[in-house]
């Protein structure tokens, strides 16, 4: 996402009181159907369901003429398109970002794990209510799959900030030093979560039943 954190940080915690507010009296949820907007890193993408097979993958990025966005494409004319029988096309949507999360997650836990001299053992992705990230006593990391509807910055401080439990399993001083050391950034992710981390949850399906 193309941005100025910082000035948008600024924004926010001059208006925290009003954008809680606004948020708050919009709570109806955006379900996976054909036409809906839905963020990708944190960009708008507008839902297609073709209603018909596809021997290529099952969801593709693409532009509105059909053909395939390159970087310098805006974002706001890009669409994912979603292929194969209408009524799998939310499920199929579903495991197509979950593998996306897990994908951009790998990488990120990889790259901040040694950075400081750790290793993940397992890293799984999860429909996570309560929170975006975990790390537990074994050392596995588990992640809520709509991540990968905020800007990647936001996966990327949510990766760092559980790899530093597997070092400091707490929140103390030396807690965020770790994260702070592969993560500058944190406090313009931890903001960001802060106010616009509830609306990732008014994304998906129905309910969440995957199709493999």
């Amino acid at each position: 996402m193309q941005c100025n954190l910082l000035e948008a940080g600024s924004f926010l915690h001059r208006n925290i009181d009003w954008i809680r507010e606004r948020l708050g009296s919009i709570p109806e949820p955006i379900h996976f159907a054909s036409g809906a907007v839905v963020p990708l890193r944190g960009e708008p993408h507008t839902l297609h369901f073709t209603g018909t097979r596809d021997r290529g993958a099952r969801v593709r990025r693409v532009c509105p003429c059909g053909s395939t966005p390159t970087d310098e494409t805006p974002a706001a004319y890009a669409a994912l398109q979603v292929a194969g029988p209408i009524e799998h096309a939310a499920a199929r949507l579903t495991d197509w970002l979950f593998e996306e999360a897990r994908r951009d997650l790998d990488t990120c836990v990889v790259k901040h794990a040694a950075a400081l001299g750790l290793t993940a053992k397992r890293i799984t992705v999860r429909d996570q209510s309560s929170r975006w990230g975990s790390c537990s006593t074994t050392g596995t990391l588990s992640f809520s799959w709509r991540l990968i509807l905020a800007p990647p910055l936001i996966l990327d401080y949510v990766a760092a900030h559980e790899v530093a439990h597997l070092k400091e399993m707490n929140h103390g001083p030396r807690f965020w030093s770790l994260v702070r050391r592969t993560m500058p950034q944190m406090d313009e992710a931890r903001q960001w979560l802060h106010i616009y981390g509830m609306d990732l949850h008014r994304y998906g399906p129905n309910t969440i039943t995957r199709r493999r």
